[in-house]
């Protein structure tokens, strides 16, 4: 090759070498100036990572991830469904562990929650579940979070991921649907506006300076137990290998709070079963059933025939009274009284329920320690208020007295406490209602329509498609209180065209409840007034030791006595209210009966007394104005609905009232006549 061409080719190779090196040089640092795709992802990332490295508390994250349409499609965006998909996390970056924490997300998107992966819902709603208002998570299985120092830093101890599936209405791509706000609901922290950035948001709660926490025992990892209108202690009294004896003891603490015939049930949430039982019984039976379970599939030559239940959700009740002493099934303190939980200011010994529990583990909980409660708590009973149960937390373990009478004590293995709340029911779904009467009205003002619900129920039962569910209910004449409401519906035409009220067409639905209170204003004089409370039983059930609370208003320091019932004033938190139960031979309210003949309508239970009141303490209450009618009624605990009208005074009372006046107004000016004709006389 001549030496021109080769020293050609020399100059190219070193031109393409040259050239490789200053491309490759430019790419290096446009990649350190944040223009590489990899830095770009680290950019995002950075303000988070920040403000997680600067927090000294709870950082949480919330990170909208992927969606998609769901069926039905519409071309309303904002009724357009999609299939949404998130994570929620929450880190402990302080040097003390974060004990069962709680983590708020303000869904506001009308979201419905699909599945949730480590975590449960505080409120133990079921899923699928509605939380387009806000939902606050627990931790499970993981409830504390420990901290940093004492776990080397290790993510999977002091950080929890919650994987959230749901579906979400209304935000149209390509825009996120974001939370209104993510917080840290455990007490005592602090949480400012959390940062928002495209599909991210966070937020690092810290400690409030100014919150008062109560004295803890600092020395165990556990939280105090709670205060509740109903708890329920979860013991574990023995642990193997496989299974383990828990005893389970429901607390009633709430004045009013009660509860007949209750149904206990709970989500097991790692495949466990319940084998044995004692104190109580599960409502289906399934021994044989187990073969088809999931521990059939580890427990291959396990019999399954004496087993109590598999089911995820196993219903819970109490045993009758006469299996008590059972050796087999009962002989468990506190246990059988079929279901009846009264408040302890009634009886104390019946405020209490005890059973206790066999209960069989699947792998991988195959250890002494893997020990974890069941989820998603509920409790009912007959007519009873309605209780929201939080999800369980675990505290230091109750000590028991030594079976034997010696002086020593043996603590649970474990415990876990579930605190539940009296809630107050929602329109149209209490469980009895009120109806108010007076002296000066010739009419009844009824219970709500619907006031316990429609199409069906205790009361009635009515059929939307022949009543109207959303008219106001029509007032009624005295008597047909007495009787069923579909007996009522000629008594309300006939009154009504007395009174020349127009009558509704159709007719308004009835109340549906199956029991029903109606509070009469008697009389009203200068020293004092009185009313009469009545109560009707429109069930076929006896209600046992039943009881009844009244909450007044400015003039319940007027009270003075309820006459034929046991009556009593009631301290915090339930000031101003009458706690009432029948006197002894009277505990019963007894069930609806035929009447005398089978054209008869029939004649409900019923129980009434007058209660008096003095003016000396309240001498302002104004009785014509309904100051006289309560604003609040309890039977049972349950919360009665009120109407939503009282009695005005009627015409013919008004004329009496304005002709009273007249003559007082007569008898006064002929009082001072007279007193002047004397005078002049005696001058």
């Amino acid at each position: 090759m001549p030496l021109r061409r080769r020293w050609a080719a020399l100059l190219l190779g070193v031109a393409v070498v040259l050239a490789v090196a200053a491309a490759g040089a430019r790419a290096q640092d446009y990649n350190n100036g944040g223009g590489g795709d990899g830095e770009d992802e680290e950019e995002e990332e950075k303000p988070s990572f920040k403000a997680q490295e600067a927090c000294n508390g709870a950082f949480l994250t919330y990170t909208f991830t992927e969606r998609e349409k769901e069926y039905p499609r519409t071309k309303n965006a904002t009724a357009q469904a999609f299939a949404f998909k998130a994570t929620a996390t929450v880190l402990n970056t302080m040097t003390e562990d974060l004990k069962a924490w709680q983590m708020f997300v303000g869904f506001q998107h009308k979201e419905i929650l699909v599945t949730v992966g480590g975590a449960v819902l505080l409120d133990g709603t079921d899923l699928p579940a509605n939380v387009s208002g806000g939902v606050t998570f627990a931790g499970y299985p993981m409830a504390n979070l420990l901290n940093s120092i004492e776990t080397a830093g290790d993510l999977t101890q002091i950080q929890a991921q919650i994987d959230i599936t749901g579906t979400q209405f209304g935000v149209k791509p390509p825009t996120a649907p974001m939370p209104r706000t993510i917080k840290l609901s455990n007490p005592g922290f602090r949480c400012p506006k959390p940062t928002h950035k495209q599909s991210v948001m966070y937020v690092c709660c810290v400690k409030d300076p100014k919150f008062k926490a109560k004295k803890v025992n600092t020395t165990t990892r556990y939280l105090p137990r709670q205060k509740a209108d109903l708890t329920i202690a979860y013991d574990v009294l023995q642990a193997f290998g496989n299974n383990y004896m828990v005893q389970v003891t429901i607390d009633n603490w709430s004045p009013i709070g009660r509860l007949d015939n209750w149904n206990l049930t709970w989500e097991w949430k790692r495949g466990e079963f319940i084998y044995k039982m004692r104190g109580a019984y599960t409502l289906n039976k399934e021994g044989p059933a187990c073969v088809y379970s999931p521990a059939a599939g580890y427990y291959k030559d396990f019999d399954f025939t004496p087993a109590y239940s598999c089911e995820k959700r196993p219903i819970v009740v109490d045993l009758p009274p006469e299996r008590e002493k059972d050796k087999d099934v009962g002989n468990i303190p506190f246990c059988c009284k079929n279901g009846t939980l009264l408040p302890p200011t009634m009886d104390e010994s019946k405020s209490r329920a005890v059973f206790q529990m066999q209960v069989f583990k699947l792998p991988p909980d195959l250890n002494r320690t893997a020990l974890y409660p069941p989820q998603n708590w509920k409790i009912i009973g007959k007519l009873n208020p309605q209780y929201a149960c939080r999800q369980p937390v675990r505290v230091s373990p109750v000590v028991f007295p030594d079976q034997t009478g010696l002086m020593s004590s043996t603590p649970a293995v474990a415990s876990w406490q579930v605190a539940c709340n009296i809630t107050r029911p929602k329109r149209r779904a209490a469980k009895c209602c009120v109806s108010f009467s007076a002296y000066y009205d010739d009419s009844v003002v009824p219970c709500n329509t619907c006031a316990c619900g429609c199409g069906g129920g205790g009361g009635g039962g009515n059929d939307t498609a022949t009543c109207d569910a959303d008219a106001r209910a029509t007032p009624l004449p005295p008597e047909a209180l007495l009787i069923p409401f579909d007996n009522r519906t000629a008594k309300a035409r006939a009154w009504a065209k007395i009174k020349h009220r127009r009558v509704p067409n159709p007719m308004p639905c009835g109340d549906n409840c199956g029991l029903s209170v109606n509070w009469h204003i008697m009389n009203n004089y200068k020293s004092g007034w009185a009313a009469r409370i009545t109560i009707f039983n429109w069930q076929d059930y006896t209600f046992k030791d039943w009881f009844a609370a009244v909450t007044m208003r400015d003039h319940y320091s007027g009270y003075e006595n309820v006459y034929s019932f046991n009556g009593t004033k009631m301290g915090a938190p339930f000031n101003n209210s009458i706690f009432m139960q029948g006197l002894p031979g009277l505990t019963y309210l007894e069930p609806i009966t035929d009447g005398r003949t089978p054209e008869d309508p029939r004649v409900p239970g019923k129980q009434q007394s007058v209660i008096s009141f003095s003016r000396k303490d309240a001498p302002n209450v104004n009785i014509a104005k309904g100051e006289g009618f309560p604003k609040r009624l309890y039977f049972d605990g349950e919360e009665c609905a009120l109407p939503d009208t009282i009695p005005k005074p009627s015409s013919a009372h008004r004329r009496a009232a304005a002709a009273a006046s007249l003559g007082q107004i007569v008898m006064a000016v002929v009082l001072v006549m007279v007193v002047a004709v004397v005078d002049s006389l005696c001058l």
